[in-house]
This record gives structure tokens, C-alpha cells and sequence, in this order.
């Protein structure tokens, strides 16, 4: 261009131009906006967890609101008795058929043998126990059950079953101890130096009243927690064995751990004055030690014994339970002797009497009347028995005692002489038809040896026997005087 000349612009190009450029614009910002809307924001990971445990810790505190002590309370108890209730049924669902004692007025029901009021009596069914109906027997009267590992037959008329007996049994759930050993004392305080009172045996069941430093307490005393399994649970039977009562009569007891006899002298020492007999596994309260010697009251008797031949403690407990037997003591209040009758009543014959404080096996019970054994046999080989009357004998597990037995004076009477020293051979073997001292021999044999000793002569049978000498009474009868006993058709042997 020329100067000084002018041209007029393109103004249609310029619009192209600038149209273009804003195009390019657009189209750019456009792709970079596509680019972007692909990508998430996102904040650094720790920030969004902790954003998150916030929102978490705002989100419990609005929909959790507090509860109080006693509402928590609450729950905890609706929890404990909803496992209480488990527990109970699971124990109710181990019985297959489940059978509870109902009686009026408490007390037990007898476990018999066989199915029969005449069946021997094996165990006590305690009020509100459990069992197991075996089956039903003799048209619905009795049933067979197994309870505390018994097994017998009860009336069915003190049974609860089905709806009612489960009903029931809820009602007298509570902490019992199981005895787990065959045998487990009784004590009269916690400890293992305390009395022994008795004995618990093997699947027992025993409410626990306190249970402390190993010690459970039940209503009979006191058991080691170290051989019981505690937990709640019903009663069931126990097997009826009245044994262990004997403990309850000693204070600290001793038991003669010899065949025959042992010698209660009247001092400590084997040259003192014998004063009486403990007859073997015979029972006596210990008083005292001295120098190897116990002091022993027996019966009568209240002397010493040698250490050697006495069991005591736990010995002297199995010893006694295992010796046991039920006996008719006699308790005449006096001086005066017990007759002896043929049969259970007045009406029948006199054979004998006894002395207050003897005792004898008894062997049967009827209309208040009581069978003893009165330790002889007649000429059929069978047990001379009689009966006393029930209200003059305590019947009771018991054991033997000591007896008298007086060397002082032997030196002054001939017929203290003569049954002192027929009592140096009591024990010995019994043989029948035998003479021998120390060998053995029947009874008429014994008397003719021990009188032959003095010089008196004798035949060897009762019955001849009883027509020597001069009759005497139970009134005039004196030491050495032979007593023979009849049968019931008045025949003496």
C-alpha cells in the first residue's frame, strides 16, 4: 500500500476468523470438561475413615438412649431365671418317666424289694423326690422305680406323674450335694478332728445349707465339699441303711480289734486287776490315753485297755458299721431281771430271765413283743429264740459291750473261782459234741470241762446235766449255778 492512499477492510474475513477462534474455544473447554467428568473427588483415606467412626459414634449415641440401673437390673435377672428355667427342664427331660413322691404329711415312703407290704424294705423315698416309673405292676398298685440307685417297687398311690408330677417337681428344685465316694462322714463341726456323727453314702442327695472353706453343711451335719458334686437339682431315694446310727452312741469310739475277748484291767499296765471282758468288735467310749493304754467305758465297765487291740478314729467308725446289727437292750429301770416267754404275750411260759442292760440280735417284731436270739441252738441245730415284751427292750442298732468279770473275788469264792475260769475259754471255737477247751466244744461239753477242773463230774448232755445237783430260781440263783433253757414242748438241751 501506497502511503497516503487508503483501503477499506475485509470486515466479513475478520468475523471468520473470530468465529473460529471461539469455536476452538468451546470445543476445548468442552473436552477438557468430558476429561474431568470421569474422575471422583476423593479426600485423602484418613480423612474418610474418620469422617466415618463420627458419623458411626453420632448415629449410637442418637439411637441407643441409656438405661437405667434398675432396667439393666431387670434384664439381668429376666436372663438368669430364663437359664434357671432352662436348666430345670433339661434336668425334668433326664428323667424318661418322671414320678414324684407326694405325701400329706412328709416323711418318706418305703422302697420295697417286691411289689407287697410284706416285701422287705430297701430304701426311703423322701417326700417331693424324684424317680423313674419302670413300669406298673400288680393292676396299677405298685410301680417299679429307679431313684438314687435303687431300684423297687412303691405304692403308686403317693406317686405324682405327668402334667402334675412335673408341675411339682419345679416347685422343690434346690442346691443339693451328691456324695460321690461309697462312704463320707458326717461331722459334727467342719474340720476332719471334729465327731463323726454318720455316714452318707454313694448317690445320695443332701440339701446344701452353707457351703465354707470345704465344708458343706446339711441338716445332718457337716461333709467335705472336696468329694460331693454340687448343683441344683431334685431329691431322690436312699437306700435304707441305718448302720451308721450306731456312731451317734459314742462320744469318741473304740472298737476291740480281737477274736475272743480283751482284757479291761483296772489300771494301765498288764500286771494290773482285770475288771472285765470286751468281747471282739465290741464298742467303747475312749476317755483318755496313758503310756500306750486307753481308758474305756463300756457297758458297766470303766477300765484300761491296751493300745495294741483298739481301733479308733475312721478304723473304728468302718469297723462299727460294718459290725452293726439291730438289738434289744434291756431297760428294766432296776436291779430286776426280764422274762423270757416262749411266744409274743403274757399268756405264754416264763423260759427265762434277763439282766437290765443285756442285749440280744433281735430277729422279729409282733403286737409289741420283740424275738431274740439268745446266741444257743437246740438239739435240731436251730437258733433258741423267745420274746420279751417291747416296753422294757430299746431296739436300736447297737454293738457289744464289755462285761464284768471280777478276780478279786475269785480269792474269796469257790463259785467265783469256777466261772472265772470258764470265762478265761469264751470265744473259743463252738464244736459240736466237742470237750476241748482250747480246741473247741458244744456247751454241755464247756460246762463239764470247766466243773471237772474243780473236781465236779458231769455228763456230757444238757438234759442230763439239768437233773444233777438242786433245782434253783431266777430269785436264788448264784454265780456258777448252770441255767438250761427248754423248748417249747419243755424238753431241756
Amino acid at each position: 500500500m501506497k502511503i497516503g492512499s487508503w483501503k477499506k477492510p475485509n470486515i466479513e474475513k475478520q468475523y471468520i476468523i473470530g468465529g473460529g477462534i471461539l469455536l476452538a474455544l468451546i470445543i476445548f473447554g468442552i473436552i477438557v470438561s468430558i476429561a474431568n467428568s470421569g474422575k471422583e473427588e476423593t479426600l485423602p483415606y484418613e480423612t474418610v475413615i474418620t469422617e466415618t467412626v463420627t458419623m458411626a459414634e453420632t448415629e449410637t449415641v442418637t439411637e441407643a438412649p441409656t438405661k437405667s440401673a434398675a432396667e439393666l437390673q431387670a434384664e439381668k435377672e429376666a436372663e438368669e431365671k430364663a437359664r434357671q428355667e432352662a436348666l430345670i427342664d433339661e434336668e425334668l427331660d433326664s428323667y424318661d418317666n418322671l414320678g414324684i413322691c407326694r405325701l400329706k404329711d412328709g416323711g418318706f415312703l418305703n422302697v420295697r424289694e417286691e411289689p407287697g407290704k410284706s416285701a422287705a424294705v430297701i430304701g426311703k423315698f423322701y417326700n417331693n423326690s424324684a424317680c423313674d416309673i419302670l413300669e406298673t405292676v400288680e393292676d396299677g398298685a405298685w410301680y417299679h422305680i429307679s431313684s438314687g440307685g435303687l431300684e423297687g417297687y412303691v405304692k403308686s398311690d403317693y406317686i405324682a406323674t405327668g402334667d402334675e408330677g412335673r408341675t411339682l417337681a419345679k416347685q422343690h428344685f434346690a442346691q443339693r450335694a451328691i456324695v460321690i465316694p461309697d462312704v463320707l462322714w458326717i461331722r459334727q463341726e467342719p474340720g476332719t478332728d471334729a465327731k463323726v456323727l454318720g455316714a452318707v453314702r454313694k448317690g445320695e442327695r443332701y440339701e446344701v445349707l452353707d457351703n465354707t472353706d470345704g465344708w458343706v453343711k446339711i441338716e445332718e451335719g457337716y461333709i467335705s465339699s472336696e468329694y460331693v458334686e454340687i448343683r441344683n437339682c431334685l431329691n431322690e431315694a436312699r437306700e435304707a441303711n441305718e448302720k451308721q446310727d450306731v456312731l451317734s452312741y459314742y462320744d469318741n469310739l473304740g472298737i476291740s480289734n480281737v477274736n475272743n475277748y480283751l482284757n479291761i484291767r483296772k489300771s494301765p499296765g498288764k500286771n494290773s486287776e482285770v475288771i472285765g471282758k470286751l468281747p471282739g468288735d465290741a464298742g467303747a467310749d475312749i476317755l483318755g490315753v496313758e503310756d500306750g493304754w486307753y481308758k474305756i467305758r463300756s457297758g458297766a465297765v470303766t477300765g484300761y485297755v491296751s493300745a495294741d487291740y483298739l481301733l479308733t478314729g475312721d478304723e473304728a467308725n468302718r469297723r462299727a458299721i460294718e459290725k452293726s446289727t439291730v438289738m434289744a437292750i434291756v431297760s428294766t429301770g432296776g436291779g430286776e431281771g426280764l422274762n423270757v416267754r416262749t411266744g409274743p404275750g403274757k399268756d405264754y411260759q416264763v423260759w427265762t430271765s434277763i439282766s437290765n442292760k443285756e442285749r440280744y440280735p433281735v430277729l422279729d417284731k409282733e403286737s409289741g413283743w420283740v424275738k431274740i436270739d439268745l446266741g444257743d441252738t437246740d438239739e435240731d441245730g436251730e437258733a433258741s429264740t423267745a420274746w420279751v415284751s417291747g416296753d422294757y427292750v430299746s431296739v436300736r442298732q447297737a454293738l457289744n459291750e464289755a462285761i464284768s468279770y471280777s478276780e478279786s473275788a475269785a480269792k474269796n469264792s469257790f463259785r467265783q473261782k469256777v466261772c472265772n475260769f470258764g470265762v478265761k475259754y469264751c470265744g473259743n471255737p463252738y464244736v459240736w459234741g466237742g470237750t476241748s477247751l482250747t480246741g473247741g466244744c458244744d456247751c454241755s461239753g464247756f460246762t463239764m470241762k470247766v466243773f471237772a477242773n474243780f473236781g465236779i463230774s458231769l455228763p456230757h448232755y444238757s438234759g442230763a446235766q439239768a437233773k444233777m445237783g438242786v433245782k434253783v430260781t431266777t430269785a436264788t440263783m448264784k454265780p456258777g449255778d448252770l441255767i438250761f433253757y427248754a423248748n417249747k414242748s419243755g424238753t431241756i438241751n
